[in-house]
C-alpha cells in the first residue's frame, strides 16, 4: 500500500518558478485557459501557490510540478514535487 492510497488522491500541478526569495519556499504560478461563458474565447487565468521547498533547490524560470499536502504554514499547503525543466541561462 502506497502513501497515495492511505492518505487520498493528491493533486499534482505543473506550473513555473516566479519566487524563491524566502527560505525554503518557492512562489509558483500556474496558468491555465478558461473558456469565455458568452464569447467562447479562451482567456488566460493564472493562480499563485507557495510551496515547500526543502533544499532551495529550485529557481526562477524553472518549470516545477508540486503536489498538495498538509498545511505547513498560514498560506503553505503544497510541496515541491520534482523539478521538471531547468531555467535556461
Amino acid at each position: 500500500m502506497s502513501v497515495e492510497n492511505k492518505r487520498g488522491r493528491r493533486r499534482k500541478i505543473v506550473g513555473m518558478v516566479v519566487g524563491n526569495k524566502m527560505r525554503n519556499t518557492i512562489v509558483v504560478e500556474v496558468v491555465r485557459l478558461v473558456k469565455h461563458s458568452k464569447y467562447g474565447k479562451y482567456i488566460k487565468r493564472s493562480s499563485i501557490y507557495k510551496s515547500h521547498d526543502q533544499n532551495n533547490e529550485a529557481k526562477v524560470g524553472d518549470k516545477v510540478e508540486i503536489i498538495e499536502a498538509r498545511p505547513l504554514s498560514k498560506t503553505k499547503s503544497t510541496r515541491l514535487l520534482r523539478i521538471i525543466e531547468k531555467a535556461k541561462p
